[in-house]
């Protein structure tokens, strides 16, 4: 796995973290205020990137937390098939299939050139080139 680690309290909305294995993107962080014997505690909502489930968790604001290390990289389609589209990385001429969002397939093409993300093993497609 390929993760760098920061504490709960530091992270913001919009950026990534690793929850339950699964790459999420962080939508809210609150802080509670610490008490006379305890330290402030840290909720952390957000959403799973290849699942799309939202998950919560509740803890001290020191707690580190694991960051997927994001990967971006070009690719061109070779051929479409149903839900999954087949790319040739431009940089290694790596081929490989990934499937395709609903706000992807009126703009998938093959001969398109796309941006895809690698993270924790998996490739998840970001953006058509015109």
């Amino acid at each position: 796995m390929v993760t760098t680690r920061t504490e709960i309290k530091k992270l913001q909305p919009g950026r990534y973290c690793v929850i339950d294995d699964e790459p999420c993107k962080v939508l809210d962080v609150s802080i509670s205020v610490s008490g006379k014997h305890g330290e402030a505690k840290a909720r952390l909502e957000a959403v799973g990137l290849f699942d799309g489930k939202r998950r919560s968790i509740v803890k001290p604001g020191d707690t580190e937390m694991e960051i997927p290390i994001i990967e971006k990289k070009v690719g061109q389609v070779v051929a479409i098939s149903g839900n999954n589209a087949q790319l040739m990385d431009m940089a290694d001429y790596e081929v490989f299939d990934i499937p395709i969002p609903e706000e992807f397939k009126e703009k998938l093409a093959q001969g398109k050139e796309v941006t895809y993300w690698v993270l924790m093993g998996k490739k998840m497609l970001m953006e058509v080139r015109s």
